[in-house]
């Protein structure tokens, strides 16, 4: 009887591939392999980068979880 080892590769995680960020109309905001195709309803952002470096920027850019129909529907209380 022989062993057979199987390895799968996540085509989202490869070390060294780029991502790009991409955000949708609530605002909200997610990594793309950058060789995919944007999927309907989100747009690109601009920036490209390692996996960490595209994870920085989301960081610095997505301050406020809330999706943009709860911040306007919050600020039309106050």
């Amino acid at each position: 009887m022989t062993s057979q080892t199987t390895s799968t590769i996540n085509a989202y995680t490869i070390d060294g591939d780029l991502f790009k960020v991409i955000k949708n109309d609530e605002g909200q905001y997610s990594l793309w392999p950058e060789k995919k195709v944007t999927p309907a309803g989100w747009t690109e952002t601009g920036f490209t980068g390692s996996k960490a470096e595209a994870t920085a920027y989301v960081d610095r850019e997505w301050t406020d979880m809330r999706p943009l129909s709860l911040q306007k529907a919050m600020a039309a209380h106050q």
